[in-house]
Parts: structure tokens; C-alpha cells; sequence
């Protein structure tokens, strides 16, 4: 092990490593301020275990970046970024959702960082998070159902023989009469409406505590594009006769009351946009009918021009940290 650690972290260990850096001290804002309102006493065990599994990630990145001598990210605080005190802004059913979300969020992320890595205490360290994740996204599902609040994807009819694709309409049926929709296309249409439902919940919340306009404004535009891929996810899944999601708007109050730094609340929404692109990149690759597929592509460009101003909003605020980055050989060269 100590042989080991004398390998330098590659660019994909250290890239990993600061960005759930980042994750897990805006994690430990949210979910002190969660545990803080907390008045069920089966979902607040819940949330603590998920703010001590961030404390204990943050200490074990912090002493990993700290041995390899590179530097720390200012990251996110309680102190600086959360007012505890705040009234109640979200429900504990929304919380709770949201860990599960989070948490399954959480696993593919985990599952990359897995992959990225090379050096073995690092790998060992995914290997604990991901078992970590895993039982935390177990822990808030079985209560969900058991509190009968799970959401579960559509029924379909029972497979009961093979069959192949006779026609290309199965993939080429743009104008005509599509086909019903099959069993991956109509999970990462549920997924997406689900992320967006509680996306659209979450950002209500940070638009009503915002302080800044810039803010406000870009989180109530954001909400408006979300309402509208709901719309037109829930479209899809009604053209074959599937059920559509519920929504959380009714979990949220009307307190408008300093909660969340706007900086803070700026990143979460950005990573949010992000996770957005990536999934709607994964429902194009599951989803062979031509329209869905064009459809997640626009859909990619309208929330990526998001990104762009969401980050731009950061910069002009100076709340965007920025990663280390390659040297630059020209500029280096001029300079002798």
C-alpha cells in the first residue's frame, strides 16, 4: 500500500475525487438544514445516515488531496452556506425522495469514479462508497414503499413468446404511425419525468429563497423548460396508454425566507442541467424509435444553452471554482 500511494493520482482520479468533493459538502448543506426540520421520525434516521456518510466522504477526500499535496476546493459550508434557523421549505416526503433520487444518482457516479481509477487505495475507496451508496439507496426505497410512497415504473403485458422486427418502421417511422413504445423507452421516459418532477420541486423551493434577480429569473426559466419535457415525456407514455408520474409541487411551502446561498443553490442546479444531458444521452442510445431519439437531442441542446448561462451567472458572481488544468506549453515557452 505504501508503494501505492507513491503513484501520483491521474487526471481522471483527481477530476473524480474533487467533484464529488464539491457534491458531498453541498450534500452536507442540504441535508443538515433537512435533518434540522425534520419532524418524521422514520425518514429523520434517514437523512442523518446520509449526512454522516458526506462527513465521513469529505474527510476521506480531504486527507487523500491533502497527502498528494493538492489543493483542497473551497467547496460548501454550513456555516456559510445554509441558514439552519430557515423555516420549513420542503416536506419530509420530498427529502426523502430526494436521498433516493440522489442516492441512485449517486451510484452511477460512483460506478464511473470505480472505472476512472487506477491505483488501488483509491479503487478501495470507491469500493466502500458505492457499498455505502447502496445501502443508503436501499434504506430510503424500503421506506418509501413501506410509507406507500414509491413510485414504481409501468406495468407492461406479460412476454410470452420471441418475436422479430419484420419492418423498419420499427425505427424509421417518423411521420407515420409509430409503434408502441417498448420497455426501455418507456423506463427512460418515467426516469426522466421522475428527475424532472423533483428537479421542477427542488428548484420551486430555490427560486422563492433566492436573493439574487439574475438567480431567481434563471430558476423559474429553468422550471419552465423542465414543465415542458414533462409535458412531453408524460405525451409519449400517453400515446401507448402508459400511466404518467406524479408530481411534488405540493411539497414545497411558501417561505421565502433566506435558506440556501445563492451560490449554492446555483451549483445545484447546474449539476442538476448536467446529470440532465447525460441521461438524455443514455435514453437516446436505449430508445430506437427515430422521433424520441430527435426529440432527446433538441431537448439536449435547449438545456445545455441552460448550462451555458447557469455557468455564466457563476462566473459573473465568482462562484464557479475552477479545476486544475494542463499547463499551457505556449504560453510557457513565450515566457522564456
Amino acid at each position: 500500500m505504501q508503494e501505492d500511494k507513491q503513484i501520483r493520482l491521474t487526471s481522471g482520479e483527481l477530476s473524480q475525487l474533487l467533484n464529488q468533493y464539491m457534491e458531498e459538502s453541498a450534500s452536507i448543506c442540504a441535508l443538515s438544514y433537512f435533518l434540522e426540520k425534520a419532524e418524521d421520525e422514520e425518514i429523520k434516521p434517514v437523512i442523518e445516515h446520509a449526512l454522516k456518510l458526506s462527513q465521513s466522504h469529505l474527510q476521506k477526500i480531504t486527507s487523500i488531496l491533502t497527502e498528494e499535496k493538492h489543493q483542497v476546493p473551497l467547496g460548501f459550508t454550513v456555516e456559510g452556506d445554509v441558514d439552519l434557523n430557515a423555516p420549513r421549505l420542503y416536506s419530509d416526503g420530498f427529502v426523502l425522495n430526494f436521498i433516493h433520487q440522489m442516492g441512485g444518482i449517486g451510484l452511477l457516479m460512483l460506478a464511473t469514479s470505480l472505472y476512472s481509477s487506477a491505483r488501488s487505495d483509491i479503487t478501495a475507496y470507491y469500493k466502500e462508497c458505492l457499498t455505502e451508496t447502496m445501502e443508503l439507496y436501499e434504506m430510503a426505497k424500503d421506506l418509501l414503499l413501506k410509507k406507500g410512497m414509491y413510485i414504481r415504473a409501468p406495468y407492461m403485458a406479460d412476454h410470452t413468446e420471441i418475436e422479430f422486427v419484420k419492418k423498419q418502421g420499427f425505427i424509421w417511422d417518423v411521420f407515420g404511425e409509430k409503434r408502441p413504445l417498448i420497455a426501455s423507452e418507456i423506463a427512460t421516459l418515467y426516469s426522466n419525468i421522475q428527475r424532472n418532477a423533483l428537479g421542477s420541486a427542488a428548484l420551486t423551493g430555490f427560486s422563492q429563497v433566492s436573493q439574487s434577480k439574475d438567480v431567481t429569473k434563471f430558476m423559474l426559466r429553468c422550471i419552465e423548460v423542465a414543465k415542458k419535457h414533462i409535458e412531453l415525456f408524460s405525451g409519449k407514455l400517453k400515446e401507448s396508454n402508459m400511466p404518467v408520474v406524479m408530481t411534488w409541487d405540493d411539497d414545497i411551502t411558501t417561505s421565502t425566507a433566506y435558506t440556501f446561498s445563492d451560490r449554492l443553490m446555483m451549483y445545484f442546479t447546474t449539476a442538476l442541467i448536467a446529470l440532465s444531458v447525460g441521461f438524455y444521452g443514455t435514453s437516446t442510445s436505449v430508445s430506437p424509435r427515430m422521433d424520441l431519439g430527435a426529440m432527446y437531442s433538441r431537448l439536449s441542446l435547449e438545456i445545455q444553452k441552460l448550462s451555458e448561462d447557469g455557468a455564466n451567472i457563476m462566473i459573473k458572481n465568482q462562484w464557479l471554482e475552477q479545476p486544475p488544468m494542463a499547463p499551457n506549453r505556449k504560453d510557457l515557452a513565450k515566457d522564456n
